[in-house]
């Protein structure tokens, strides 16, 4: 790691975990989410979707296909959303909410689920993201989609996963993809250096992440992918921790490739997606300039 890009306070057990347990830290998480389910349910039966199709054989290699509302039989921009949990928890049954404001607004929404930690590595669920992108590629013309327009969006684990997949070497996933299938993303509450989460003990047990795997899943240690843009953004009331991070991709990747890396006022870890579901949101349109590019 270059000890010239933002560091930690502290790597005190009981510290990181005070950073990063945003569970701890909102003590209104559970009306948070009750809310994501029924507003994720009536998504689902306001919308066209395609639930469930699976991208591949493993444990819950499935996703979610939200075509686009305009009736003018434009070939749609589309939207991958990723959802956080810390590699562990939560679905993508309980984000649908996000779809409706960019369905309505012409793009097509794609939902991908992913096998839990511990079950699984992140490493493995990183390997299952690139699949479902790679579905989408191949299949987003089926729905209305252009696969020439894909833009990837992620929240938490989710943003993690969204700036690994856009430092991928797709010609080493399958020989029938573009170098260049993915170019652009918005990354939000993202992380993307896992050393202090390897140490957080809350987290320890079920991600099991070792040194190496930490170098091979930190962004942070990669070179800036070329011609690939990075929106990297985070609550202004999230922790030391989410802060650093968000800095630390801009830090790490240069202002060409992360030309947005910005705070969000008055939103924390959670309630922060809502500025990105919601059409009035600064994330909302943030995503909207990411997927109108050429």
């Amino acid at each position: 790691m270059n000890t010239l890009l933002p560091q930690p306070a502290s790597l005190d057990p009981d510290w990181l975990d005070i950073q990063y347990n945003n569970r701890a830290r909102i003590p209104e998480h559970p009306q948070l989410f009750a809310r994501w389910a029924a507003d994720s349910a009536a998504a689902r039966q306001a919308l066209r979707c395609h639930v469930d199709l699976r991208y591949g054989d493993g444990p819950n290699e499935t996703l979610d296909v939200f075509p686009s509302a305009r009736p003018d039989g434009h070939t749609a921009p589309v939207l991958l959303f990723i959802h956080g949990g810390w590699w562990r928890s939560l679905d993508k049954a309980d984000h649908s909410f996000v779809a409706p404001g960019f369905v309505r607004g012409g793009a097509l929404v794609v939902m991908p689920n992913y096998a839990l930690a511990p079950a699984v590595s992140v490493a493995t669920i990183t390997l299952q993201m690139a699949r479902a992108l790679a579905w989408t590629w191949r299949h987003a013309a089926e729905h209305g989609g252009d696969p020439a327009r894909i833009t990837l969006v992620g929240h938490s684990a989710g943003g993690h996963l969204a700036t690994m997949l856009l430092a991928c070497d797709w010609r080493a996933v399958a020989p029938d993809l573009p170098a260049d299938l993915v170019r652009r993303a918005l990354s939000i509450s993202g992380l993307y250096e896992l050393d202090p989460v390897r140490r957080t003990p809350f987290l320890k047990a079920d991600l099991r992440l070792t040194t190496q795997a930490v170098a091979r899943l930190s962004p942070a240690r990669f070179a800036a992918p070329r011609g690939r843009t990075l929106y990297a953004a985070a609550g202004a009331l999230e922790s030391e921790e989410f802060l650093r991070n968000n800095a630390l991709i801009r830090a790490a990747w240069g202002a060409e490739a992360v030309p947005v890396c910005e705070t969000v006022p008055g939103f924390n870890h959670l309630d922060i997606v809502h500025s990105l579901a919601e059409p009035v949101g600064v994330l909302h349109a943030r995503a909207w300039e990411l997927l109108q590019m050429p």
